[in-house]
């Protein structure tokens, strides 16, 4: 059972470690809010005090020392500063080796609590006066039910208790049983002290955040008289023992606290394969479901068929749910690129502004866990290439703090995420002449801005003068390009010299279900993602005699590449009569894609490709029809590509 236990404090430390590391890089910006100490305080005391339960006990004395200096911080003897902030994170990353017990040959974790003990000490304010005694405060305690059972440990509570000041602790056994009747998961012993009176209840409260227990805290009262059964607790003394007066109910919750019964059932952790399985088995549903309505198209039976919509509206919710808990927010991912700017700030030795929005845009889950190390890479290309010096921004006439923004949005059935800095920008110029160096492009090549900027991706591609251990402009971007084609994303750049980059990743939702546009071409039937698709023309009559497998057409005055599928996929036969032109769009680019017939949306469950055909680019997975046959899924990103590397239309006659 304490293996499960265990287990169960393993995943939520994950979500504490999370929020303290998001607590402490929010001191940095804001090192006078006390209620940002208070939550890494509160983070702290709770990993203590859960790891102490279930047996972890080199990690309790550790987060004990580290907590210890964060309360001097809440109560004033010392003042955040940017070191401390700067071991307290090294801190942080020491506590996973300490549950997983891997050893410190090294001594880092006892150096890294003298380093934050001396930095406090520097840190502190000067000392006030000393003031007149301000008399004391009494409080007694018991813990309630199966504490033992639990596992309760009365020496951790005492301890911290003692932290807060508490002397002439004493312990009354006058309600301890006979040995044939006591219960080894209770605990029968009461404890009394003395505390000064400055500590609060609030911070009684966090001693027994832990603890099911009944306590009472009374201010300068007389001491009572020393019962015969009392005894010290944990320590010797000589002092007389006080008894322990009757113990108040535990003091009410704080203000706008919930209920404990409605906190247990806030949440719930299901393991991530779990939902997988529950994904698999919607989508196989929503499959069957698209089966037995056509079935009841056919049969025409009535009662079949309202079977049928009802189920259908049953498989929705049940879908819209499903994905909904597969949704994870990008705050979960902030914490380590803001880790990431403030480690490379100080190593640039740049001053950086970091700044975030859209924290609770939410994607799918399997989206966010591939994500982040694209993002970091971006980062560290901006920050490193992009950002210029101090010296550098000032003589340009830029404050010497560089800025990088991070931003997430929804936009329809896709995340927009942009990566800003305010730097030196790239010069399309400069990229096109490497690339020519290098052989990746002809001389006589003509590249738009856009494209120029795209070479940056490129294998082994980088305007760097130096390689440094940090980045390359382009080293390894184009990983980050195969990462986001992966995640059927698009990613795209825009820059202007001596004012900065942008990076700019379109993302899929979700990669399970989507909606889609079911089309036929030459006999078969492909999807094309609803999400990309803008409007659907006729394909006018001058058009429709093809002469080549690309053309442009000019709708409301812009031209608009598009393609003939049936070209571009070598079928065999002759169109009909009534072609249609679907235009697709990704940001700002629009291409249209020729099909013989629009058949109708569709619930689309995205199958994955087998290996075989990895690199089949125009193709970005499959889905079962309804009468279970096979339709795959076109590639948007590939389909604009091939759109955009068109002749310019201005170079030769387009009729409209």
């Amino acid at each position: 059972m304490m293996d499960d236990m265990a287990a169960i404090f393993r995943e939520e430390l994950r979500d504490l470690l999370e929020s303290l590391e998001r607590g402490l890089l929010d001191l940095e910006a804001a090192p006078q809010d006390m209620a940002l100490v208070n939550q890494v305080f509160r983070d702290l005391h709770t990993v203590k005090g859960s790891g102490a339960m279930f047996g972890f006990a080199e990690l309790a004395a550790f987060i004990h020392s580290f907590e210890t200096l964060f309360d001097r911080i809440r109560s004033g003897a010392a003042v955040v500063t940017l070191d401390i902030i700067h071991l307290s994170l090294e801190a942080r990353d020491q506590i996973p080796g300490l549950v997983e017990g891997v050893p410190d040959p090294e001594g880092r974790r006892q150096a890294i609590l003298q380093a934050l003990e001396a930095q406090m000490t520097a840190a502190a304010p000067a000392a006030p006066a000393p003031a007149a005694d301000a008399g004391h405060a009494r409080l007694t305690f018991g813990l309630r039910g199966a504490a033992f059972a639990m596992g309760a440990r009365p020496d951790i509570i005492l301890d911290e208790l003692r932290s807060l000041g508490a002397t002439a602790i004493t312990c009354d056994t006058s309600a301890v049983p006979p040995l044939d009747r006591l219960d080894p998961g209770s605990c029968h012993l009461l404890w009394a002290m003395d505390l000064p009176a400055a500590v609060t209840e609030a911070q009684i409260e966090d001693v027994f955040i832990f603890a099911d227990a009944d306590w009472r805290l009374s201010r300068d009262e007389p001491l009572p008289v020393a019962a015969p059964d009392a005894v010290p607790a944990f320590e010797p003394t000589a002092e007389a023992t006080p008894d322990s007066p009757a113990l108040a109910p535990a003091a009410a919750p704080r203000a706008g606290a919930e209920p404990a019964a409605a906190q247990a059932g806030a949440t719930i952790r299901v393991p991530a394969e779990r939902l997988d399985a529950l994904m698999d088995s919607v989508g196989e549903l929503v499959i069957l479901e698209a089966r037995l309505t056509e079935l009841a198209r056919e049969s025409r039976d009535a009662a079949l068929m309202a079977t049928a919509e009802q189920i259908t509206r049953l498989a929705a919710r049940l879908r819209d749910s499903t994905m909904t808990m597969r949704m994870v927010p990008m705050r979960s991912l902030v914490a380590r690129f803001r880790r990431l700017v403030l480690g490379l700030s100080d190593t640039l030795g740049k001053p950086i502004s970091f700044a975030v929005l859209g924290e609770d845009t939410e994607l799918d889950k399997t989206v966010i866990e591939k994500l982040a190390d694209p993002i970091v890479h971006i980062l560290r290309n901006s920050l490193d290439h992009g950002l210029e010096t101090p010296e550098d921004r000032l003589a340009a006439g830029k404050p010497a703090e560089g800025r990088v923004e991070l931003s997430a949005e929804h936009a329809g059935a896709e995340v927009l995420i942009r990566i800003r800095d305010d730097g030196r920008g790239m010069n399309p110029d400069k990229l096109r002449a490497k690339a020519v160096s290098a052989g990746l492009i002809a001389p006589d090549a003509v590249l738009t801005e856009a494209q120029c900027f795209a070479l940056i991706f490129e294998p082994g591609f980088s305007t760097a003068a130096a390689v440094t251990e940090i980045s390359g402009r382009g080293v390894g971007m184009d990983v980050v390009r195969r990462t986001i084609d992966g995640l059927r994303g698009a990613i795209s750049i825009d820059s202007r010299l001596g004012e900065g980059t942008t990076v700019t990743l379109r993302l899929p939702l979700t990669l399970a279900i989507i909606d889609g546009l079911l089309i036929e071409v030459a006999g078969e039937r492909y999807i094309l993602p609803m999400a990309a698709v803008q409007e659907i023309v006729e394909l006018p009559a001058q058009k429709r005699v093809p002469n080549r497998a690309s053309d442009f057409l000019e709708i409301r005055g812009r031209f608009v590449p598009f393609l003939r599928l049936r070209q571009l996929f070598a079928c065999d036969g002759r169109p009909g009569p009534d072609q249609n032109v679907v235009i697709v769009t990704l940001g700002d680019t629009r291409v249209g894609v020729v099909v013989d017939r629009i058949i109708g949306t569709n619930q689309t469950v995205i199958k994955q490709m087998s290996k075989l055909h990895a690199n089949v680019r125009a193709v970005s997975g499959a889905t079962i029809l309804a009468d279970g046959s096979v339709a795959l899924i076109l590639d948007v990103t590939h389909l604009l590509a091939l759109g955009q590397s068109l002749p310019d239309p201005a170079t030769r006659e387009v009729a409209a």
